[in-house]
């Protein structure tokens, strides 16, 4: 898992899971806590993540609610926009452009 970029917008890459969670989680409360307005997270190279994974970022999405600022979700896999359908947390987490859930595959 790699995360590069500053507290304006992160580029998140890899497998975000149970081993990479702790990093993760100390990058994007670093993110959240030093800067203003909204944080983008840009999940395009993202591989896959875990129910730990996905805790990391409603975790952060909670810390960014508490500093006033928003967490965005930006190109979020197909796979992974199941996953939060599924969990129904497309409803919670703003995310750039929406998820076109009638267009997601079914499995």
């Amino acid at each position: 898992m790699f995360i590069r970029g500053d507290h304006a917008e992160l580029v998140v890459g890899g497998r975000l899971d149970v081993r990479s969670a702790a990093d993760a989680r100390t990058v994007l409360h670093t993110a959240v806590d030093d800067g203003v307005g909204d944080l983008v997270l840009d999940l395009s190279e993202l591989d896959s993540w875990d129910a730990t994974g996905l805790g990391v970022i409603m975790g952060a999405h909670r810390r960014a609610g508490r500093c006033g600022r928003r967490l965005v979700l930006r190109d979020v896999p197909p796979q992974m926009q199941r996953l939060l359908v599924a969990t129904r947390l497309h409803r919670i987490l703003a995310i750039e452009g929406g998820i076109g859930v009638e267009s997601l595959p079914r499995v």
